[in-house]
């Protein structure tokens, strides 16, 4: 459905650092920076970056948003939350671990990255 997905960072340096750490523990190569400085995270799937606002405004996290990435297998989750926190990010919500919703059971780790967008990763069993 999305080709792409980008988040706003005042500290592009800080939130790659991040985010080479929790997306590497996905499986995700590092990220590469275009000509304008964004950092760039691909994969057959589609893609994410991390930009300083094209307007000049400060950037800020989206109340109510969140991102979530595939995640192959519960260990998966477990290694991107705990990578995150050890890149800059903040814990929030529950430990990971699974989750009953209306869509069955799901295992989810939910972090802050270090611009405070909300951002988790995803098991979905039997998928």
């Amino acid at each position: 459905m999305f080709t792409h997905i980008t988040v706003g960072a005042n500290d592009i340096e800080a939130s790659r650092k991040f985010y080479d750490a929790a997306l590497g523990a996905l499986g995700v190569a590092p990220s590469v920076l275009d000509p304008m400085g964004r950092g760039w995270w691909r994969t057959d799937r589609g893609s994410f970056g991390v930009t300083k606002p094209i307007d000049g405004d400060p950037a800020c996290h989206a109340n109510g948003g969140t991102i979530g990435f595939f995640a192959k297998s519960p260990e998966a989750v477990d290694a991107f939350h705990a990578a995150g926190v050890e890149a800059g990010g903040t814990s929030i919500e529950s430990p990971p671990g699974p989750r009953q919703g209306p869509f069955g059971t799901l295992y989810l780790a939910y972090l802050r990255d270090p611009a405070g967008n909300k951002i988790c990763a995803l098991h979905r069993p039997n998928t």
